[in-house]
């Protein structure tokens, strides 16, 4: 047996094992609440999601009902902090105006707004039924904890790659609004008064040496 094949097999052997264990790590992430996914979210999300996080919103089993985006806000050099900039909606105007190579861009945006809202199914439900016997609500776990910050961390990534030009150039805190418009309901699509309502919820500054 040749150089040349031992280190090929050992190659290919390598690359099953790296390949095994990865889909097991990916298999274990899409499995119910359970104690081994508590204890080592950390790292399985480091290895499945270092950028982007993935989850079954992905096939949208419901239509959407709502406008969501984000403004932004940055902190100068001096001390002064700038208005806040829509940094989402030129996003979805590009859209509306190419149907046939749109940009996905918004899309990082709006489903991490959802990533945000969309707690574990088992704890939504348990939360709920604690809400009903108004009981004290079941905290925030660490792996919940964790997820929400990297979401933050992306939203104030991402603005702050929109806001180039504020602070000449050099902005050194970011700060990202949320904000979700609940649609009127479809009985009154016709209704020229009919608003809908909008929330909002201020994240806390970030350095921008911190998010980049």
């Amino acid at each position: 047996m040749t150089e040349h094949v031992v280190l090929r097999r050992a190659v290919l052997i390598a690359g099953a094992a790296l390949l095994g264990a990865y889909l097991s790590v990916a298999a274990l992430t899409q499995t119910p609440l359970n104690p081994v996914k508590l204890r080592y979210y950390d790292e399985m999300n480091a290895v499945t999601e270092p950028y982007l996080s993935q989850n079954w919103m992905l096939f949208a089993p419901d239509p959407l009902s709502d406008d969501r985006g984000i403004v932004a806000r940055a902190r100068c050099a001096n001390g002064e902090a700038t208005h806040f900039y829509d940094v989402s909606r030129p996003y979805v105007t590009r859209v509306q105006h190419d149907r046939f190579f749109p940009s996905r861009i918004n899309r990082l945006v709006s489903g991490t707004i959802t990533q945000m809202d969309s707690p574990d199914p088992v704890l939504a439900r348990l939360r709920n039924k604690e809400a009903e016997k108004k009981k004290r609500p079941v905290p925030l776990l660490p792996y919940e904890k964790t997820s929400r910050d990297q979401a933050e961390i992306f939203l104030a990534r991402y603005s702050l790659s929109q806001l180039r030009n504020v602070c000449d150039g050099s902005p050194t805190a970011v700060q990202v609004r949320m904000y979700v418009h609940e649609l009127p309901s479809w009985s009154r699509r016709k209704d020229p008064s009919a608003n809908g309502t909008t929330s909002f919820e201020d994240l806390k500054w970030r350095n921008a040496e911190d998010v980049t």
